[in-house]
């Protein structure tokens, strides 16, 4: 009688499990994945610039509404001397790259931050890292003599180590004539100097 007993016993379990199974609701199965909303980046730009292993300069912007205007960070992190700063800038313009140099060669890293101004004009903003803190360096704006015939699309660029500016100019008698004007660059004393590149 009690193999009758237990037999029965797991015949009934056996069948509310699989009622049980039977019954679960078909929603579950065909749920809708909702996607996933992603936020939007709060810094317009963000650069990483390794100077040496342990040294690195970051370099980002932010702001709200107008793309021109806001703010930008530069954060200095020295993981071998445990040292970390930050210098905050008010802009006024996009900031579209930022690279490091030693222009002067006097062993503090300067970072230059190029931002675009107008539509098709770029102007640099340059730090010096020297004695534990930022120091602001001036970059001279164009001459009226070197404005002649500009019209902006200037470039910045590195060469051999040293900086350079070019821009297309029209010629005064033949506005058809379109010539390239490059400046080189030099830092001294904390103090920008530009010459004329003739080719």
């Amino acid at each position: 009688m009690k193999p009758y007993r237990y037999t029965l016993q797991h015949l009934l379990l056996t069948a509310g499990m699989l009622f049980c199974f039977a019954c679960t609701d078909e929603q579950s199965v065909t749920a809708k994945i909702e996607p996933v909303k992603v936020e939007k980046s709060p810094f317009r730009f963000y650069k990483d610039i390794e100077v040496k292993p342990g040294l690195n300069f970051e370099v980002l912007s932010w702001g709200k509404g107008i793309d021109s205007v806001g703010g930008y960070q530069i954060l200095m992190s020295d993981s071998v001397r445990n040292n970390y700063k930050s210098q905050s800038v008010e802009r006024n313009g996009i900031l579209n790259d930022a690279w490091n140099m030693d222009l002067d060669n006097d062993g503090s890293p300067e970072i230059y931050v190029q931002l675009q101004r107008k539509k098709n004009m770029l102007d640099l903003n340059v730090f010096e890292y020297a004695g534990g803190g930022f120091n602001k360096i001036s970059f001279p704006s164009l001459t009226s003599n070197q404005k002649k015939g500009y019209s902006g699309n200037d470039k910045f660029f590195i060469k051999n180590g040293d900086l350079f500016r070019s821009f297309p100019v029209k010629d005064a008698a033949d506005s058809t004539k379109i010539a390239t004007k490059t400046y080189q660059y030099k830092l001294s004393g904390n103090s920008f100097s530009a010459n004329e590149v003739k080719k």
